[in-house]
């Protein structure tokens, strides 16, 4: 029997996502795992939405809504967009993978910076597409003026992640706007801000400005971070109708489920849910930024959920051992990263742990 497959997906490697907590516990013996390695949201989704997820469970013989009306008329009075500029997908990631198969033919090239989220380079890759990676400049951040340098007439779609994951570094309005100038309309421009709702610094660079100006670009977002329904899987773009058209030629029907679409719009009622969770991870990168200086371990600071963390150590032996001590941190070899962990910013009571465990391995 035949089992070619397309020459494309051969080297294609899958997305390690780790393994659950309760797979790890039974294989390792080990009670009260804390997992601090998908930059979730430790403090779990709203009340509100939690209600809602109730109140739909009796609903799950019917079909979901295929469009996400109701949720598309909500995010459009918060954006101050029409609708119909509006998809919905199964979490933003889907949509990445969408905005591929939409576009990309064999042989057209994207352009992605360097250590930016794998996704990108993996979906170009299932098109037959080529990914212009270009390197990361400083610590880790997107280097704009050698990415437009890197356009060439092959170029479809220039891929822009803000702030950054796994780095947390960001770009400001003034480097955005720089780069965006004399950028051909035949170019798609993709900003993926799932860590959008994070960002303190007050230099971050606001995407929507492109699309009030009618420039060719989109804005993914996400309810899987600071909303708390990564188990759900929903997120949403914003761009120019004709794009959602296209998008939902491409989609699979009913892409996103009806608890998640019940789920995230109850979300966007609790401000004040999400006004907790940002001040929680505020407090939580300060405390272990002071921690790591008193130990005197480098990391770059963050404009997401997480911190990149510089172990001086093998980074996989560094995540085993952490392991041990029942904290699940993210090694970063799959970037390239041998010596960094990544790790998600927790409640107080998990930070303290990550650091105790951490300072554990540095005084044996």
């Amino acid at each position: 029997m035949s089992r070619e497959i397309r020459k494309c997906i051969e080297s294609l490697q899958p997305y390690n996502a780790g393994k659950p907590i309760e797979e790890l516990e039974r294989e390792m013996g080990i009670k009260n795992i804390i997992k601090m390695a998908s930059n979730e949201n430790p403090l779990g989704p709203s009340p509100k939405a939690v209600e809602a997820i109730k109140m739909t469970a009796g609903e799950m013989n019917y079909y979901p809504d295929g469009s996400g009306f109701y949720l598309r008329q909500k995010l459009a009075e918060i954006h101050k967009v029409e609708p119909d500029e509006i998809m919905v997908g199964n979490g933003s990631d889907e949509i990445v993978g969408l905005i591929t198969q939409m576009i990309i033919e064999p042989g057209d090239e994207v352009i992605i910076s360097e250590l930016a989220f794998v996704r990108y380079e993996m979906a170009v890759q299932f098109m037959g597409g080529k990914s212009i990676v270009v390197p990361a400049k400083d610590r880790y951040a997107h280097d704009l003026p050698a990415m437009k340098k890197s356009i060439t007439d092959k170029t479809k779609i220039i891929f822009i992640c803000n702030p950054n994951n796994p780095t947390g570094t960001m770009i400001s309005q003034k480097e955005m706007d720089e780069f965006m100038e004399g950028i051909s309309d035949d170019i798609l421009i993709v900003f993926d801000e799932a860590y959008y709702e994070f960002v303190t610094s007050p230099e971050y660079a606001q995407s929507m400005v492109y699309f009030k100006d009618k420039r060719n670009v989109m804005i993914l977002r996400t309810f899987s971070k600071i909303y708390g329904l990564a188990g759900l899987r929903i997120g949403y773009a914003i761009t120019d109708k004709e794009w959602v058209s296209n998008l939902n030629r491409v989609r699979p029907p009913f892409n996103v489920n009806r608890i998640a679409q019940a789920a995230a719009l109850a979300s966007l009622d609790d401000k004040e849910h999400v006004e907790k969770s940002h001040q929680m991870n505020t407090q939580g990168k300060e405390y272990i930024y002071q921690q790591l200086k008193e130990m005197g371990i480098s990391y770059t600071e963050t404009q997401g959920n997480f911190i990149l963390i510089d172990t001086g150590k093998d980074g996989r032996e560094v995540y085993q051992k952490l392991l041990e001590q029942g904290v699940i941190v993210r090694p970063m070899g799959m970037y390239k990263l041998p010596q960094h962990i990544r790790v998600t910013i927790g409640t107080m009571e998990e930070n303290i742990r990550f650091i105790d465990s951490f300072k554990k391995l540095y005084n044996s």
